[in-house]
């Protein structure tokens, strides 16, 4: 296919260009026109179909801020409800982005629609931006005509979820400090107030056999820290790289999500985000005309955790024979009696997106619950920790100056 720069002009006199791929200058003008633009110029161009800046390679694997995506959807939705074409609100959505990464995606969904891809279509080039649910919600409002609705919920979807994930941030922001404040001062007073004391130590010749269990205990870690830290270093990279390939197999996101839902404190906070998540997702496909085998294979790949991902494809198999969706659910452990008891209820009186909404809703408060105790917790526990360490420090350094000025008492006596 060759590539050609246009030029055209909408019904309102707005002109815009572009580049873009096509089998012939003919074709590319009777596709414009077909799409109610009046076609300025095209002239063929040497190239690869990119618009210039546009940063097609760039913006596949970078990803777009979650906050702008959903700005994306509101502002898409209002412009379609307003009668504007699809390919007038990308250019326009296109012009006012501030995020260069979704400026360059949209510039080449702009440009496949333009060539007669659906919107559907050119969306799911960038996956790591555009979720399935994001996808299907699109495919399911073009084939319904309802576009502008789809697009409504996907960014009511989107603002729920960054609202979600900013309580979580801001929950975790206060003992997230403590803890960088523990290790700071923890590491100090190892790897330089430590050391000075144990010189002192030997110029009063407190050999390793007087030394309380305790402070051999911190002489042994300091030593270590100072003069081995490079094998603290190692061992932390080592580890990290090692869960970081572990998550990106199946079966070790699979173990990993399940020690997530085992944790004592975080674990039922986790749990309930990932509940929350799963009935808000499939009640907003199942509202908008997304077929429900569709709907939960979409709602496992997006619900974040490999646990309950596998109930929900159990269901789904029994929708797939003719049963209903709450026995697996059931029995996999992970869904709470009265959310299976609800969907239960929604198959039986045709409402179950209804249900679902009220499911979610629950959680949501379950969750705002959760976080307000975890931080109200948390921040005692971590001051006593810190104390704690702190402590154990200070006395394991001084018990063998206690020991020296009770041994001269002795003495002097």
């Amino acid at each position: 296919m060759a590539v050609f720069q246009y030029r055209v002009r909408d019904a309102r006199g707005a002109e815009f260009t572009g580049t873009i791929e096509a089998d012939s200058e003919q074709a590319l003008r009777t596709n414009l026109v077909d799409q109610g633009y009046v076609v300025s110029s095209i002239q063929k161009t040497k190239g690869t179909g990119v618009v210039k800046g546009r940063g097609r390679g760039m913006s596949r694997f970078k990803r777009v801020k979650l906050n702008d995506l959903a700005q994306f959807c509101r502002q898409f939705a209002t412009m379609i409800n307003a009668g504007v074409t699809v390919v007038r609100c990308l250019s326009v959505l296109q012009e006012q982005t501030t995020n260069p990464n979704l400026r360059a995606m949209i510039a080449d969904i702009r440009a496949e629609v333009e060539g007669g891809n659906s919107l559907s279509g050119a969306m799911a080039k960038y996956s790591r931006t555009f979720s399935n649910l994001a996808i299907g919600l699109v495919r399911a409002g073009e084939v319904g005509g309802v576009l502008d609705e789809t697009l409504n919920k996907l960014a009511v979807f989107l603002e729920k979820d960054l609202e979600l994930r900013r309580k979580v941030k801001s929950a975790m922001t206060y003992p997230t400090i403590v803890m960088i404040a523990a290790v700071g001062i923890v590491l100090f007073l190892m790897t330089f107030i430590l050391p000075k004391f144990m010189a002192l130590f030997d110029e009063l010749g407190i050999g390793r056999d007087k030394m309380p269990k305790m402070t051999l205990i911190l002489r042994d870690a300091s030593d270590f820290l100072v003069h081995y830290w490079y094998y603290a270093l190692a061992g932390g990279i080592i580890i990290f790289i090692a869960l970081k390939f572990l998550g990106r197999t199946k079966v070790g996101r699979r173990y990993i999500d399940l020690v997530k839902l085992k944790l004592p404190v975080f674990g039922k906070l986790i749990h309930k985000v990932a509940l929350s998540r799963f009935a808000s997702t499939l009640s907003t496909l199942l509202s908008s005309g997304v077929p429900i085998l569709q709907a939960m294979e979409t709602v496992a790949g997006t619900v974040g955790n490999e646990i309950i991902a596998e109930a929900v494809l159990d269901a789904r198999a029994s929708v797939r024979e003719g049963e209903e969706i709450g026995t697996p659910l059931r029995n996999s452990g992970m869904f709470p009696p009265m959310v299976v008891q609800m969907i239960s209820i929604g198959e039986e009186t045709g409402s179950l997106d209804a249900m679902l909404a009220k499911v979610s809703e629950f959680y949501e408060s379950e969750v705002d619950t959760a976080l307000a105790s975890l931080t109200a917790a948390i921040e005692p526990m971590l001051i006593v920790f810190l104390g704690g360490v702190v402590g154990f420090i200070v006395v394991a350094m001084f018990m063998p100056l206690v020991e020296i000025i009770n041994s001269l008492s002795s003495q002097n006596e």
